[in-house]
């Protein structure tokens, strides 16, 4: 095995794309093709199934990733043990987020570590929030962001960066919209529009309507912050969103956040990586580019 293979091998298996893997790689097609079918061809197993233009990693290939991210890793740690200090950061980090995140918070972050770091390369993968842990507790994400109820860990660092609100959200032609504060009685026969479970913000919200004693909700699920936004606005129902994902849409007045008596929801926005991950300097960087953007002056919460 060749280490070009096992690093062309890790991409495909993160961007989950041959001709995603050659653009980032700056390889042409055919290349990682024939590097994948040589990696197969010594190891006597298939790394990925093709299915059609999808492509998914093998059992086999699963376990060959986790090799492949031990190896890669301290390779990079010994590069980095032996060159000049004042060396320009190069390497990459592997991140992922969850939908609001990648949207309204990233791309600052992105847009000025590209600018300071034009050597390091990241590697993006999204994730919904139940796979976000996991991704960074089997090494396959080196970093992760995303809004929750802030929760200790034993394995996991968890820094918890900005404390977010999390609003309900109407139409201003919803009949709700014109009372400046609600009765839980009020909420009893709405239509909520949620994320789908796993959400912690959403958890906080169903504990709320228990405790109200309003335990028959109707309800639409979604995968995506967007879609909720857009049936909110046209009148659907009552949308329960972080207000970093509707910043635009208050200002503008299309929608408005409705006050519920004695209940006021907030969750985290919180950067994760594992305890005992080696800090590469693109990761260091990373991080320092993150406390840069968002000026926060939080401290990180370690179990």
């Amino acid at each position: 095995m060749e280490l070009r293979q096992l690093n062309t091998f890790r991409m495909v298996a993160n961007v989950q794309s041959f001709s995603r893997a050659a653009t980032a790689l700056n390889y042409v097609q055919s290349s990682i093709t024939a590097q994948i079918q040589a990696l197969e061809e010594e190891l006597g197993a298939r790394l990925f199934d093709r299915l059609g233009k999808r492509i998914a990693l093998t059992e086999a290939g699963q376990r060959l990733l986790h090799y492949t991210e031990k190896i890669l890793e301290l390779v990079e740690e010994a590069r980095n043990a032996v060159k000049d200090e004042d060396e320009e950061v190069t390497g990459s980090v592997t991140i992922s987020a969850t939908e609001s995140l990648c949207t309204y918070m990233l791309p600052a972050i992105l847009q000025q570590f590209r600018k300071l770091y034009p050597q390091a390369r990241v590697i993006f993968r999204p994730l919904i929030l139940p796979d976000v842990r996991g991704s960074v507790s089997d090494g396959s994400v080196d970093i992760a962001f995303f809004i929750d109820e802030a929760m200790p860990s034993n394995s996991l660092i968890v820094e918890n960066l900005l404390n977010e609100p999390v609003l309900l959200l109407a139409s201003p032609d919803h009949p709700l919209a014109s009372f400046p504060s609600l009765q839980s009685s009020q909420l009893q026969d709405e239509l909520f529009l949620l994320t789908e479970r796993g959400y912690g913000y959403r958890n906080l919200f169903e504990h709320a309507l228990h405790k109200a004693g309003i335990d028959t909700v109707n309800q639409l699920e979604f995968s995506s912050v967007e879609a909720i936004k857009q049936c909110a606005m046209v009148g659907m129902g009552i949308a329960f969103l972080p207000r970093i994902t509707v910043t635009t849409e208050l200002a503008q007045e299309r929608l408005v956040a409705l006050t519920w008596s004695q209940h006021d929801f907030h969750a985290a926005t919180q950067m994760i990586w594992h305890k005992e991950k080696w800090i590469s300097p693109a990761m260091q960087a990373f991080i320092a580019v993150t406390h840069e953007v968002l000026d926060t002056r939080l401290v990180p919460t370690v179990n």
